[in-house]
Order: C-alpha cells, then sequence, then structure tokens
C-alpha cells in the first residue's frame, strides 16, 4: 500500500518529532500493553450500509500521544465510505497544539482502490493531560457492501502497521503498529495486543443455535438476559457489531418470546430477557 503524504496528515507534523516511530532507538514500555480491536458487523445482503467501532482498552496511566495503524479489507466485498473520530480523542488538544492548524489531530486515508485505512492520531503537547488517557471508541468506520457480495461473504478487517518509511527519508519500512509518548524527554513505545473484526453478509438468515443463548456460551442463564437488556439500553456498546456485544447469532437464540406463539419472532426486547429469567426461575417451562 501507499500512504497519503508518506505518513498520514497529523502525524508528520507531531508524531515523527516525537521519534516514536524510531527515527532514533525507541524504548518499550515494560508491562504497557494498548489493546486495540475492531468490530464485527453483520449486514443481510448485498449494497447494505455498515457501521464498526475501532476501540482501545488498557491505555496506560500516563496516556497516549500518538498513534498509527491501518486496517485493511477486501475491497471486493466492502468499501469504506467515512471514519469519525471517537470520544477518547476529544483530549482538548486541538486548541492548544500549534501543529492542528496544518493538520487534525485525528487524522484518516482511505484507499478503496487498494483495501486499506489509516488511522492516526497525535500531538505535539508534552502536557501528559492532553493526551488520550480513556479506554472507548478510537473510531467509527462506516461502509457499503459491494452490491456483488453473495451470502456468506466476508471481509475480515485486519489491524495491520501502516506501510510507510519509519519517517521520511529513512529508507527503512515501518513494521510496527506505533503507539506511545514522549517520557523524560525520551521516546517509548507501547506493546500492543491486537483483535480483528470483520464484516460479514450473512443472507437474511441466521440459524440460532441454542435459542436463550444470547451470549453464545453454549448455556442459558442470567448473564444470556442482562446481555438483551443491555444491548437495548446501551446499543453503541453492547449492540450488534460491537466488540462487546451481541452477535448476530445470539441475537437469533435471543428471541425467544413475543410473536403469534410468544416463542419469538417479533425481534429481540426486554420481553425475551424477561423470558429467559422467567425460565431460569421454573416460572417458564420452555423458551
Amino acid at each position: 500500500m501507499k500512504t497519503k503524504k508518506v505518513v498520514v496528515g497529523a502525524l508528520s507534523a507531531a508524531m515523527l518529532s516525537l521519534s516514536v516511530c524510531s527515527i532514533a532507538p525507541v524504548a518499550v514500555a515494560a508491562n504497557e500493553t494498548v489493546q486495540i480491536s475492531v468490530g464485527n458487523a453483520t449486514v443481510e445482503k448485498a449494497g447494505e450500509k455498515f457501521t464498526v467501532d475501532v476501540s482501545l482498552a488498557d491505555v496506560p496511566a500516563a496516556g497516549i500521544q500518538a498513534i498509527d495503524f491501518s486496517i485493511a479489507f477486501d475491497n471486493a466485498v466492502i468499501t469504506i465510505d467515512e471514519v469519525k473520530a471517537g470520544k477518547i480523542t476529544e483530549t482538548g488538544a486541538t486548541g492548544s497544539d500549534s501543529t492542528s492548524a496544518a493538520a487534525p489531530l485525528f487524522d484518516s486515508y482511505i484507499n478503496n482502490d487498494e483495501g486499506y485505512l489509516c488511522l492516526a492520531w497525535s500531538t505535539s503537547l508534552d502536557d501528559a493531560s492532553y493526551w488520550i488517557k480513556s479506554d472507548g471508541v478510537f473510531c467509527t468506520i462506516s461502509g457499503t457492501v459491494s452490491s456483488n457480495a453473495k451470502t456468506n461473504d466476508k471481509s475480515d478487517l485486519k489491524i495491520v502497521a501502516t506501510d510507510r518509511e519509519t519517517y521520511p527519508g529513512s529508507g527503512v519500512p515501518n513494521t510496527n503498529v506505533a503507539v506511545g509518548a514522549s517520557q523524560n524527554d525520551s521516546p517509548v513505545r507501547y506493546g500492543t495486543s491486537l483483535t480483528n473484526g470483520s464484516v460479514t453478509v450473512t443472507g437474511g438468515s441466521v440459524t440460532p443455535t441454542l435459542r436463550g443463548d444470547a451470549n453464545c456460551d453454549k448455556e442459558v442463564n442470567m448473564a444470556d438476559a442482562v446481555l438483551i437488556m443491555q444491548s437495548q439500553a446501551n446499543p453503541d456498546v453492547y449492540g450488534l457489531g460491537k466488540p462487546d456485544g451481541i452477535t448476530a447469532v445470539g441475537l437469533a437464540n435471543a428471541d425467544v418470546a413475543g410473536g403469534a406463539s410468544d416463542k419469538g419472532g417479533d425481534g429481540v426486547t426486554n420481553a425475551d430477557a424477561a423470558a429467559i429469567q422467567e425460565f431460569k426461575l421454573g416460572l417458564r417451562e420452555t423458551l
């Protein structure tokens, strides 16, 4: 892949000046591993829209001053339409960082022709109060499934190192999903743990595996009722396609109440959670 202007937007102005990406020898912070995860989405048919969140967890207490990685996808199955910065990138740095006038602190570059998306956030501010300090959604990706996609077609959303030089003119290819900060005037890179996502075309039909098993752990218990209620109350975190959310199979399993015979068929609601609770308490014989 070839990235825009070697690196994306603010990266050239801030991240590279921090030496996080190996302009100089970079220390690796011991016992600091940032979790980066991409959500999963399912769509019923070709041409439909989807959204997935890219989230960070275990953000070090010191904070993240710069982060830079890409997501590879199958451009025969999906295209990316838009990327929106997540809440955790709103650190207040934009108003104080002079480099933000030249390039946004959060930046992205979509290349649907080659099937990759570059993502970056960085600030040149040394004041750690302006760094990313919270776990949560780093960005939300919106896209469209190809009009030629077929049932069971799937595009992985794979986290990879951004294809560029470690810094302009180095001649050395970058091989790191780069997350780091400047500590005591020296660059520090955090370790990373990566969870890839996907977009899958279901064809409009998902086969239940176990009625009531909303969390797909092969058991029916109160945790299934809790997940259903969470998915209804907080779909941005527990909804379909979210990293911690209910899956398409989980939704099929969860639809146990309502409908013409009170056996489901009307979609998942809190009534399904209540039915599972009644079943576990012996107030309902079957689901």
